[in-house]
């Protein structure tokens, strides 16, 4: 008898323990209804080992890319309509800018006659460099992009091409006598837009070729071997000082002209009393 009631006292236990452990899971078990976001929740859980401040720099960066390209885009279209050579005054210049001038071409193969800096016969800017040619030699585009401006200026550049560029740089072809192009084409790089020729200010046939950023005239020879017909490097970057101090000649300042000017007539004057004086001796000497 003692032996049957220690069988019925465990198998009772067993079986509270039992409808215990049922209970207990009945009441953790998620309902039917959100099983769905459950199983999106553990498959959108972030993986062990993930730096949570790596993360947020990868999607800061994401961001900053995203606006690089609004920017780019911003620059192309930015006073599209604009009918002069810089349409850019009052934009803010960048410290340095990348610029891809990869799949360049020679606009003409012709040898440089006159580089880029201050003329000092002229006593003016040169802001291209000038490439010889003969009247109606074809000139191409040099990059790939849209033409904003063909037009006429009878006291400088004569007939003149802009094309803004989908690397960011504006080119300028001068001294024209036709143009191949519209405004608002498109072009490639190589494609004929202009024909040579003597227009506006030019003392000969040749074309003045301009690069510009943001309406700044670079140097084109910081850019392009001239000999060769090719870029010194795939990528040119921009420096907003480099190009700020290479602006700094010119004219001697007009204080320094001044005392220079004073300095050469006190020079003459004296030179012109010494040269008096030895005339009088030689009279002198003679009438003795």
């Amino acid at each position: 008898m003692q032996l049957f009631n220690k069988i019925f006292n465990i198998v009772g236990i067993s079986i509270t323990v039992a409808v215990s452990a049922v209970s207990v899971s009945a009441q953790y078990r998620l309902p039917a209804s959100h099983a769905h976001q459950h199983e999106n929740l553990i498959a959108n859980q972030r993986p062990v080992g993930i730096d949570v401040n790596s993360a947020k720099l990868n999607s800061y960066l994401k961001d900053i890319t995203q606006r690089e390209a609004l920017i780019d885009d911003e620059m192309f279209s930015y006073n599209w309509d604009s009918q002069s050579v810089n349409p850019y005054v009052g934009v803010e210049i960048p410290m340095t800018r990348d610029i891809d001038v990869t799949g360049y071409v020679a606009p003409v193969k012709g040898v440089v006659t006159s580089n880029y800096g201050y003329r000092p016969r002229f006593g003016r800017m040169h802001r291209g460099i000038d490439l010889n040619l003969n009247v109606g030699d074809t000139v191409v585009s040099a990059f790939d992009g849209v033409v904003r401006l063909t037009k006429f200026e009878r006291r400088g550049y004569g007939y003149y091409v802009v094309v803004r560029h989908d690397n960011g740089l504006e080119t300028v072809y001068g001294h024209l006598s036709a143009f191949l192009v519209k405004p608002n084409q498109r072009v490639s790089a190589g494609q004929p837009i202009a024909l040579g020729g003597n227009t506006g200010r030019s003392t000969g046939p040749h074309l003045h070729f301009e690069t510009r950023f943001l309406g700044l005239a670079v140097n084109p020879a910081a850019l392009i071997d001239f000999e060769n017909y090719v870029t010194h490097k795939d990528v040119f970057t921009f420096d907003k000082t480099a190009y700020e101090k290479s602006q700094k000649y010119g004219p001697v300042k007009k204080g320094r002209k001044a005392k220079a000017s004073k300095s050469s007539k006190k020079r003459k004057s004296k030179a012109s009393a010494s040269a008096k004086t030895k005339k009088k001796t030689k009279k002198s000497g003679r009438r003795s």
